[in-house]
């Protein structure tokens, strides 16, 4: 277990892990960031170039209690560690932090990775001292951030990786060395950056099995279509393949999924084992993803009972599949937050989950979407393909915002157009057009099409109504 009472490093074990040399005395390092706003007392300041020189701001972290700074040329304010290179410095760090936990993971994929890291590192918690990525720091920042922020004595980790383009996860993957890593889906994400489409994505995804340990485990989605470009892979890596999916012949095989309104029954089978375990997550992908963390799990060491345990605890993240009876006058309406992020995997996903749920007297399947980004060339097909999928669910209604999901609007039937709205944020102007009482509503978009706007609007349409309600009545008595 990792020992409160020793530092996450010294000044000193920073210089040595990065080649640097400290100026100023040695002192003990409680946490890092890059991110002069967020300093704590005791972290260390990274002082990395991006949009801005970090080291234009070296004097406020030490202002606000930094110990020491990573930098590459000399600093007011404090004790520094100069380095070459600081982005360089950073992944020395991670790598010297990275036998730290016995057994690590790793988790990519096109939809769902954030979730199933998180519920794998629920399963984690329970089972000893853990470690894991925080928010979405899947990137060639986050992930040897998260490694560098790794305690002493951590048993067990899982780290999420993530790309943009091409060639970017093989080396993550490497960084972190993963004794198990996972794909969940590969689908149209970032496909712009990709000549030969989603093909070039699965490659790059597989890619994570470049940086396994010896003997290392792949899981591998076998229900998806590009499982085969997946697989290979994990073969090339040596890997020990496992699989889940709907097939006979799956290592993890989903036999069922029964959604209520406290989550999910899930019916499978476990290395032919027949297996029955409740979900707080209800959402129809997560009879897949819910084996995935199960074979995840079980290859860091994990039992199957405090797996099982995790995933019946775990609940849906902010802007992820939450839901939230909004009160209004005269009821409710179900909201489901899935803000977010969005590409049409997810979106499909969305749309069969929103079709199951039941509603109120009265009520509809509400959906509100707005744009998908970083499609490319391929943005128009993959909006309007968006129709078929939301016809097959049942849904009753589709409100939509921005210029490609204009395009899904016109290519729906006139009775399923809600309202469309030039931007997110005037569609959340008019959050009372969305939704009445009884329905079940679901936010879906990528996150740079804010469609959080909206969900927060929908949400708050009962607090608007009662404040307005309490205004009358005041002006009524003062009158």
């Amino acid at each position: 277990m990792p020992d409160a009472h020793t530092p996450l490093w010294t000044a000193e074990a920073i210089a040595s892990a990065t080649g640097g040399r400290l100026h100023g005395p040695d002192a003990e390092v409680a946490g890092l960031t890059y991110n002069s706003r967020e300093i704590q007392p005791g972290d260390l300041f990274l002082a990395l170039h991006g949009a801005r020189d970090g080291h234009e701001f070296a004097e406020a972290a030490f202002a606000a209690g930094a110990t020491v700074a990573l930098v590459d040329r000399p600093v007011e304010g404090g004790p520094y560690i100069l380095v070459p290179d600081t982005l360089k410095g950073l992944e020395a760090l991670g790598v010297a932090a990275r036998d730290r936990a016995r057994l690590r993971g790793a988790v990519t994929g096109s939809v769902g990775k954030t979730s199933v890291t998180q519920a794998i590192k629920a399963g984690l918690d329970l089972a000893g001292s853990s470690h894991a990525s925080i928010k979405s720091y899947n990137n060639h920042i986050g992930v040897p951030l998260t490694l560098a922020r790794m305690p002493q004595g951590t048993d067990r980790a899982v780290f999420e990786i993530g790309m943009n383009h091409p060639g970017e996860i093989g080396p993550l993957s490497q960084f972190v060395r993963p004794h198990a890593a996972c794909v969940t889906t590969v689908g149209p994400v970032h496909i712009e950056a990709f000549a030969d489409g989603e093909a070039g994505v699965a490659r790059e995804k597989a890619a994570i099995f470049e940086g396994l340990a010896l003997g290392g485990i792949a899981v591998v989605n076998a229900a998806d279509a590009h499982a085969d470009i997946v697989r290979q892979g994990a073969e090339k890596a040596g890997a020990v393949v496992r699989t889940f999916g709907h097939d006979a012949g799956c290592d993890a095989r989903l036999l069922d999924f029964v959604a209520d309104s406290g989550g999910a029954t899930v019916t499978a089978e476990l290395d032919e084992r027949r297996i029955e375990y409740r979900l707080a997550q209800s959402g129809v992908h997560w009879g897949l993803n819910s084996l995935c963390v199960i074979l995840m799990l079980q290859a860091l060491d994990v039992s199957l009972e405090t797996a099982l345990q995790a995933l019946a605890g775990f609940q849906p993240l902010a802007g992820r599949g939450q839901m939230k009876a909004v009160k209004v006058p005269g009821g409710t309406f179900t909201l489901i937050d899935e803000s977010y992020n969005a590409n049409p995997l997810s979106m499909k996903a969305g749309f069969v989950s929103l079709g199951a749920k039941p509603v109120g007297p009265g009520g509809r399947r509400v959906v509100v979407l707005t744009d998908m980004l970083e499609l490319g060339e391929h943005s128009r097909a993959l909006h309007e393909g968006l129709a078929p999928a939301i016809l097959a669910a049942g849904l009753d209604l589709v409100h939509t915002a921005g210029p490609q999901m204009r395009l899904l609007h016109d290519a729906l039937p006139p009775s399923l157009r809600g309202e469309w709205r030039a931007t997110a944020a005037e569609l959340a102007a008019e959050a009372a057009l969305l939704a009445q009482l009884g329905d079940v509503v679901m936010v879906k978009g990528s996150n740079g099409s804010k469609a959080s706007l909206v969900a927060a609007a929908l949400a708050n349409l009962g607090v608007a109504e009662q404040e307005a309600r309490v205004a009358a009545e005041a002006q009524g008595k003062s009158a």
